[in-house]
């Protein structure tokens, strides 16, 4: 459980480390793409796939973050990478934010995938 909580709050610093680092001029356009959506979507109060779905619920959380947070890590400079780990670690919030834009970004694509399959499948409207 101990391995668990580290690894937890190892992610929580990356995404902060990410937050501070799109923030950064030296960041190029496309890293700080990445770095947005994968900070998006992490904070996102809502997934993709929405974790009461038995097994897959979850792989976003275990898989897609992590992978995400590893891909726009190695796209910001290294220089960079190091000024914002020492900045995360220096004033780390304890609590982090809840991204609503990107949770009502993800709410919005559900319904817009559940009218369509309405509209395909049934004689309702």
């Amino acid at each position: 459980m101990n391995k668990l909580k580290t690894w937890a709050k190892k992610l929580k610093r990356q995404l902060y480390v990410l937050y501070l680092a799109y923030q950064d001029d030296r960041v190029p356009w496309f890293a700080k793409l990445v770095t947005i959506l994968v900070v998006a979507y992490a904070l996102s109060p809502i997934d993709l796939i929405p974790d009461f779905i038995p097994i897959i619920g979850y792989l976003d959380d275990i898989i897609l973050v992590p992978l995400g947070i590893v891909l726009a890590l190695k796209l910001i400079p290294e220089e960079v990478r190091l000024d914002c780990e020492e900045m995360a670690r220096n004033n780390m919030n304890p609590k982090t934010p809840k991204n609503w834009w990107a949770g009502a970004m993800v709410l919005l694509l559900w319904v817009a995938i559940g009218y369509w399959l309405i509209l395909r499948y049934t004689s309702f409207f």
